[in-house]
This record gives C-alpha cells, structure tokens and sequence, in this order.
C-alpha cells in the first residue's frame, strides 16, 4: 500500500524494496531526486548518490527474468546491453551503456558487496579479453542490483563514466537453505552448422545468523555449449595459383565490408564446465560495528573443438591443404582456420571490510579486496598443426597469465554535522587499485594439450596504480532543493613494463620507461523538488579513464590473432552531463532524461581481418574527439491499470560521433564524421509481469537495438554476418509457478521470435529455459 507520493516514486525506483526478505539490506530511499544508501551490508556506493538509478531486487528476477547468469539480471535496464553470447559467457560478456558501446569494457564499474568485479586490466578483448567476473556472482545469490549512469560520484573512478552496476548478495537472519537445478536447450541453425546444445545448471547455498555471527555459503556448476562463435572464410576473389582439393559445402556470403566470401567451418565451439564457491563472513564487533569477509573460487576448464564444411569426392571432410570451390584454387587450410583450445581457469577472490553503521555525526569504512589469476592456462594448436591430428597433440603454444590481477584498498568516511537529516551530508575517502599484468607464451614441440612450456615465444607484462582522494558534500539549501557537490584528485602510474619476443625479427626486449600524471574531476548535482510529484535534476561530472595495463603493454600473438599494444596512450578525459525530470503518476515513475558527453583521447580497440596472415588483428589507439547527446524516457511501475501487472520500459536514442582523430583505418581523415561504435541510434527494452494469483505469475520482456557500426570509419555496412553488428527485435517468455512453499518451477523461452542477429559473434538463437528450485 503507498502511504504517501514519495514512498510510491522509492517503490518504483527500486521494484519490490517493500518485499525483500528480513535482513539487513536496507532498500535505498529517494528524497528529491537523489538517492541515499543505507543498509549495513558491504557496497561500493556512497551514502548519498547524485544522479539517475535504477534498480532490481532478486525477486523480481526470480519472478520475470530467465536469468541463468547474474549479468541477466540487467537485461530489460534502460541504455544497458551485455555482450553474452551463451550460457556461462567468461570471456566476452562486456557492458556498454549511453555512450560506451560493446568494445569498451573499462568505460563501465561492476561491484558485489563493494568488491570489484570489473576487470581494469584490460579493455575490451582484443587479444586477452576483460569482461566483469560476472561468475563470482550466481543469480540465487542476487539481493539487489543497483546501476548508476555516469561518472557524477566522486567515489568511483574515471571506469564509471559509463554506468557503476552494484550487486548486493544474501545475507541472511536465520537458518536458510536453498537448492536449484536448471536446463537450456538452445537448437542452432546457421551457415552449414545444425545442432542442439545443451546446458545443465546446478546450485545450492545455505546459511543463517546466531549471535553476533551470520554466514552464507553457496556453490555453483554451469556445463554449457555454446554455438559456433567463429567461422574460417576465403574472400571469392582471393583465388590462389596452387591447385587444390575439389571441395563442396562451402556457404556463399558476404563480410562486413559486402565483399562475397565463403564460409569454410564452424570454429570457437566452447564447451564450458564452471565451478563457482563462496562463503561470506559477518561478525557484529559492536552494535554499530560490522566486519565482513567474503571468499569467492571460480574454476573453468573449457575446450574448443572446430569442425570443417568441406567434404572432398569421397565425402570425407577437409580440414587442410590447398582448397578448390567451384574451379577456383584458393589459400590452404591451416590450424588458424580451425584453431582447437583448451583452457583451464582458476581465480580466486577476497573481501574485506570493517563498517560502521550509527546514522549518527560520524560513519567510516575500511574496505580491501584482491583478485587472483591462480591458474589461468590457454593450449592452442600451433599454424602448422592441423585436423585431424591436432586433436590428439602435435606442435602448439602454451599461454600463461598466473599471477595477473588486481589489488583495492578504500578507507572512507561519513560525516553529518546536524544529524542524519541536516542541511549537510559529507562523504570522504582514500583509494588505490593497483593491478599486474603477467602474460607468458610457449611453443610446445611434443603434445600441446599435455607437455609441460618449451621455449619462450613472448612474454609481456606490467603494473599500474591509481591513487585518489575524494570527498562530496549533499547539501539541502532549501526545502526543495538539495545539491551534491565533490571532486576527484587522483595519482596514477606505470611502471614494470616488458616486452620479450626472442623469435620477432628483430628480437624485442624492451622494457618501458614508467610513467605518471595527475587529475582532478569535478562533480556537480542538484535537484528541485518542482512540484509534489515533479523532481527535476540536473548533473555534471569529469572522468579521466586511464590506459590499462594490458593496452599499455599486452601484446599477444597466437595462431589466429594478433594485438598490437601502445605504452605511449594518453589517458581518455569526458565531461558528462544530464538533465531529468522524474515525475511519480501514481502507478509509477516516469523519468526523461537528456544525456551528453564529450570524450577527448578516447580509447579504442580495433580488430580487423588480415586476409595475408590469415588472422585477426587488433590495435589500440587514442581517438580525438567523440561527442554523443542522447534522450532516454524510463517508466518504472507496480499495479499498472490492474492489481498485479508490473511494467518497465525505456527508449534511448543517442547520436554519438567522431569530431576529431589523426588516426585513420585507410586514409586520413575516414573517420571524421562517422558514427562511434557499437552505439546505436535508437535501443529499447519493456519487461511486463503479471501475477495472476499468489502462486503463478508470468512475464513478457522484448529487447530493440538499431543499426550499428563496429569500425571506427564505419565501413563494416553489412551487419548481419559474421564480425558484423545487426539490428535486433528479441521477445522473451517466462513463467513461474510456486508449487509449494518450499518449491517453484519455471518455464521460459529467450529470443521466441527466433532473431538470428549479431555483435561480431552470432548471439543465441530461440533457447528454452528450465529451472526447479527448492528454499527451505
């Protein structure tokens, strides 16, 4: 029931606050506009946040997303879109938001329980690849998600100018226990692969409070497979003076750029076995004081076996050696074409903090994590080792990136010097993250799937720190007006960085000079309490997001790819701001907001084909000026028209563009004017649910993103092949019965409509999802 407007306009901001379960993981409440963090639970946010959010309570997953990986949580978000490709996506499932598209995995924050999940080391993936570590985090254990759009906090770093995801997890108040088994069957038709894939997920957790103690634990496998993600091509025109074998099944095409193609094989076909533990510790020192501990594992052992199109007379398939299709001769079949892997992961993750909790004249925090690359192993066969033999051994490489990861520390304060409602709330705070890059490849003359590293074929590596003290000050000038005032002064360096490559001719043993700068961001933020159901804000904040490590100095080289580093990259430097205006309707909030942002030095990475050496190629670089505005209208809203309908929607459009760059991808001057990556003109999201009695409910979700372009001077015109960028229109089903008050089941389909669309790699075409749960 809404007692008044303002506990409506909480309600819908963050959909179902009023049914979370008893513990302590207080709702954020809204008061003209700005939003104010109060729960006792460890977080990444600040006590008071400035500018537009939007959140999702575990419930609401449960009851309306299929969500099979804890990145779904943030599927029907306004302007967010997460790059996953199948079912336990680990190494490609990046976040773009307003003005950050798909390429930039840096330009966004992701967070559980205050511990940082985004991983800085890199951007993007080009080469080595950087997503969040979106398998710390199940979606049983989801309490509450909360997004942040812009870098309007003083408490982030330049990484948030995209958006700051925030992951609450359980923590419970009682003796729990959870168990939970799920299914999807995806079938895949596309080029010359037809096949049905499967994934077996499995979960339990279980936890409770005695005394001053509470704990959770829970545990988690994903065996997944993922569809063909890659596909080996020969340009039709490319023909080749070498005879070669008469083959059929190639598949007629055309690339990105329209050029006609074949379509040779299905290679990057994952097979994915997952293991997630995790265990959380909170201890009452005193009734205001909480210590925490958190302990996350995650192992992957994950194999890619390729297959080939083409069939020679006798029906067999051709995996090497020169080719013909069609009479035309053409480049030999090689391990590049059909590269095999296998890869064996295993990361580990630790939080800890110490957190007051008085609401009264003084709160503080002291907070520390770190991220482990223990094992981080990739076997791939080498060039000259191809099908069949490849896959029981033969000459490869061994990549070896133990030792990489990352290290926080935070000590921040609040400060109330007329009480939890004075005119004045101060928020402080030291931080430093400093991260490792170790990266070592071998070639492997015996067995690559077992031999122990040969001789060194590269080795590259580095350290970066960032050091910042920050402080923002939420003021209440007026009875209807609040303004949160802060800024960022931050130290960065990189230092320790390497380059050997003893094959290269020359040979490469370089190591970088180090290097240093300093910044300072401003914010600003207020609000206006215009009229009893009408807010309007206005917000405005500086970001520098410096270069990673592994743009600094992660250059990599395998069969089928390349990535070409840069240690001289200027940090990337924005000025964002917003204007909203949030109205409560009663049934919901509608919220319109304008968005700009203008970005000098942005950071890129570029992957194209280079038909010569048969191989992608990445390349990073600074970019001059990119300039984006865009109009976003959200509605947010329970019991809409009827007792039970829940609905929330957006619409996003953004013009973002290229103003200045001395870089080129052809000639000078091809990208000036044309449209930045990955950031479609026009996206859109609707998620309806309906609970038809206490125990059924159903959910109805459709997804829309327009034309994009995935290269910086736009020539990629064609986007639905293979490394294009498509539209799409996906509709997505789901319905839930509580079968008792220990059991639920539910059914649901993704992509009904069965939209084969694309972002370099195909996504997942119409999957039916399964799942069986049990809370005890």
């Amino acid at each position: 029931m809404r007692k008044t407007r303002l506990a409506a306009a909480v309600a819908v901001a963050f959909p179902f606050a009023f049914l979370a379960h008893a513990q302590d993981t207080a709702a954020p409440v809204k008061d003209l506009g700005m939003v104010t963090i109060t729960g006792g639970q460890p977080t990444s946010l600040p006590t008071q946040i400035p500018t537009t959010t939007e959140g999702i309570t575990g419930a609401q997953v449960e009851q309306s997303v299929n969500a099979t990986d804890s990145e779904d949580a943030l599927k029907y978000f306004p302007s967010l879109l997460v790059r996953k490709r199948y079912v336990g996506d680990y190494n490609h499932a990046i976040l773009s938001s307003r003005a950050s598209g798909t390429g930039n995995s840096a330009r966004s924050a992701v967070y559980a329980d205050g511990i940082l999940l985004s991983n800085f080391l890199g951007n993007g993936v080009g080469g080595l690849s950087f997503p969040p570590r979106w398998g710390m985090v199940t979606p049983e254990e989801i309490d509450r998600v909360d997004v942040m759009y812009g870098p309007f906090s003083a408490a982030y770093p330049g990484n948030s100018v995209g958006a700051v995801v925030d992951y609450v997890t359980r923590m419970p108040t009682q003796l729990e226990g959870h168990a939970k088994v799920g299914y999807v069957l995806q079938p895949f038709d596309l080029y010359g692969s037809d096949e049905t894939l499967r994934t077996w997920q499995a979960s339990a957790s279980l936890g409770s409070k005695a005394g001053d103690w509470s704990w959770w634990f829970n545990v988690n496998r994903t065996d997944s497979e993922s569809q063909p993600l890659t596909f080996p091509t020969r340009v039709v025109s490319a023909t080749a003076a070498t005879p070669g074998v008469p083959v059929t099944g190639a598949v007629p095409a055309r690339n990105p750029a329209s050029v006609p193609i074949y379509y040779l094989g299905a290679a990057t076909r994952y097979h994915s076995v997952q293991d997630h533990a995790k265990i959380k510790l909170a201890y009452e020192l005193t009734p205001t004081v909480r210590a925490a501990y958190t302990f996350g594992a995650w192992q992957n052992t994950a194999t890619n076996r390729p297959e080939s199109y083409l069939r020679n007379a006798a029906g067999a398939p051709v995996t090497s050696g020169p080719i013909a299709i069609n009479g035309a001769n053409y480049a030999a079949l090689t391990g590049a074409d059909l590269p095999l892997t296998d890869e064996r992961l295993t990361h580990f993750m630790h939080g800890l903090s110490v957190k007051s909790r008085t609401r009264g004249t003084w709160d503080w925090e002291l907070a520390a994590s770190h991220y482990d690359y223990a094992r981080d192993d990739k076997r791939q066969n080498a060039v000259s080792n191809t099908l069949p033999a490849a896959a029981s051994g033969g000459a490869g490489t061994l990549a070896d990136g133990s030792g990489t990861g990352w290290t926080t520390l935070a000590a921040r304060g609040t400060w109330r010097p007329q009480g939890e409602r004075g005119a004045h709330v101060v928020d402080f705070g030291a931080q430093q993250e400093s991260y490792v890059l170790a990266y070592r490849t071998s070639t492997i003359a015996g067995n690559y799937l077992n031999d122990a590293a040969g001789p060194l074929a590269s080795d590259v590596g580095g350290r970066t720190r960032l050091q910042s003290l920050w402080a923002q000050d939420a003021w209440r000038f007026a009875q209807s007006w609040k303004a949160v005032l802060g800024g960022r002064a931050e130290y960065w360096q990189a230092y320790s960085g390497f380059t050997r490559i003893p094959g290269a001719a020359p040979a490469v043993n370089t190591d970088w000079p180090e290097r240093s700068e300093s910044h300072f961001s401003p914010k600003a933020a207020v609000s206006w309490q215009w009229r009893p159901d009408t807010v309007l804000k206005a917000s405005v904040g500086r970001a520098v997001r410096f270069p990673t490590v592994g743009e600094l100095y992660g250059a990599s080289s395998t069969a089928n790819a390349q990535f070409i580093n840069d240690p001289n990259l200027r940090p990337e430097r924005s000025w964002t701001g917003e204007l909203s205006a949030e109205r409560d309707l009663g049934h919901g909030l509608l919220r319109l907001t304008l968005f700009g942002e203008r970005t000098r030095d942005a950071l890129y990475t570029q992957t194209v084909f280079d038909s010569v050496a048969n191989r992608n190629v990445s390349r990073v670089q600074n970019v001059g000026r990119i300039v984006t505005s865009g109009l976003e209208l959200a509605y947010n809203g329970n019991d809409v028209f009827m007792r039970g309908l829940d609905l929330s929607g957006s619409v996003t459009l953004a013009d973002s563009g290229i103003r200045e760059n001395a870089g080129f991808v052809s000639v000078p001057g091809d990208t000036i004017g044309k449209r930045q990556p990955n950031i479609p003109r026009l996206r859109a999201a609707l998620l309806a649910s309906y609970r038809w009695t206490p125990q059924w409910s159903t959910s109805a979700g459709a997804r829309y993103s327009g034309q994009q372009f995935r290269t910086l001077d736009n020539s990629d015109v064609n986007g639905n092949t293979y490394m294009g960028v498509s539209r799409f229109f996906v509709v997505d089903l789901r319905a839930r019965w509580q079968v008792n008050e220990t059991v639920a089941a539910a059914f649901g389909i993704d992509n009904v409509n069965n939209d084969r669309y694309w972002n370099f790699h195909p996504y997942p075409q119409r999957s039916y999802v399964a799942e069986l749960k049990a809370d005890f």
